[in-house]
């Protein structure tokens, strides 16, 4: 029988399934086959697209809802509710796929527990540089703040990796996440301090800073749907690359994978995931830290499985928090942006004192 060494060295996708076993059989209790985890998953995504196009103000029938989507009558106020809640829903589904899928990945590329897009200031970077594209160039269409926000997450991602590099020890997952803290801070400070200066600005930003999925277009979301396209297949391919990041840069090197070179392509995929999704409705918090946590509290730490389920969980994490946010306050309604924070706390919190998926 091969030693766990030299299975992890041979074998790195059945090492990261058995990462963590020396601490004892109670860490795999309330693990699920992956055919169970997609099963499940997939039923909630149903589940929380259902409730998104029925729950509301003005609540519908699921009979009712499936007419208004598949037979729509002109001039039928039920069906036009439903048709307005398409693109509402379509926009959690991607926003949720895309910042569920970035959160692993920067996991994965950090070694980190605590990566997320908001931590590490990437959701920070494309904020500033929506609005310095709004204040400084006048940049008012979907693809024009695409740009700002992909310049904005691109430019901030590298000063945190330059920043946690520097000095002893190198980028380490501790000194990346208080470089991201750190660099969120003084982005965020000069995002304000340009919205302190002008008014129309202030006034563009206000709805959008806190996360929103109700202004999204479907010309919008087509906009926006190849980047997230491209920055998710690049993730989805490179379950093996994470499992050897995992592992150590040296181990990783070893085995041949051009750790540099790997790591450049996949924090580019995320900064396109990242960078759109802010782009489309603003700065959503907890989504890429919560999901990949619930993931590997699931499934154990094989990035093969927690990427693909990574993608399934977003999307049931945006909506279910839309869907309550419009409800809780009626006649007003929460932005999905503030949901996502009141509900993602207290279930990361739950999830962490399970003690059994912290490890990467």
């Amino acid at each position: 029988m091969r030693s766990r060494a030299h299975q992890a060295i041979t074998d790195p996708e059945t090492a990261a399934d058995t990462a963590g076993s020396s601490r004892g059989p109670r860490r795999s209790v309330g693990r699920l086959p992956m055919w169970a985890a997609v099963l499940l998953l997939a039923a909630l995504v149903l589940l929380a697209t259902a409730g998104s196009l029925m729950i509301g103000a003005r609540p519908l029938s699921p009979a009712t809802t499936w007419e208004g989507l598949f037979h729509p009558v002109p001039g039928n106020g039920d069906h036009d509710v439903v048709q307005s809640r398409i693109p509402r829903t379509l926009t959690g589904l991607l926003i949720g796929l895309a910042l569920g899928l970035a959160g692993a990945g920067i996991q994965g590329i950090t070694r980190n527990p605590l990566g997320d897009p908001g931590i590490l200031g990437v959701n920070a970077g494309a904020a500033l540089g929506v609005v310095a594209g709004i204040a400084v160039f006048d940049v008012s269409s979907t693809g024009g703040r695409i740009v700002s926000a992909l310049i904005g997450a691109a430019v901030a991602s590298v000063a945190v990796y330059a920043i946690a590099a520097s000095g002893r020890g190198g980028a380490t997952p501790v000194k990346l996440a208080i470089a991201g803290a750190a660099l969120s801070v003084a982005l965020f400070g000069v995002m304000r301090g340009l919205l302190l200066l002008s008014s129309q600005t202030l006034e563009e930003f206000r709805h959008w800073q806190v996360g929103n999925l109700t202004t999204a277009s479907l010309g919008q979301i087509g906009q926006v749907l190849p980047f997230i396209v491209v920055g998710a297949v690049v993730l989805l391919a490179g379950g093996r690359v994470f499992n050897l990041f995992a592992m150590g840069d040296d181990v990783a090197a070893s085995l041949g994978l051009p750790v540099g070179l790997a790591r450049i392509v996949t924090s580019v995929a995320v900064v396109l995931l990242c960078g759109a999704a802010t782009a489309l409705v603003g700065p959503i918090a907890f989504v890429g830290l919560l999901v990949p946590h619930a993931v590997r509290a699931m499934v154990g730490s094989n990035y093969h499985r927690i990427l693909w389920l990574s993608a399934l969980g977003g999307p049931v994490i945006v909506l279910l928090a839309d869907t309550i946010g419009r409800v809780i306050l009626l006649p007003s309604e929460v932005a999905v942006g503030v949901m996502t924070a009141v509900l993602g706390a207290p279930l990361l919190i739950a999830i962490l004192r399970t003690g059994r998926q912290v490890e990467l």
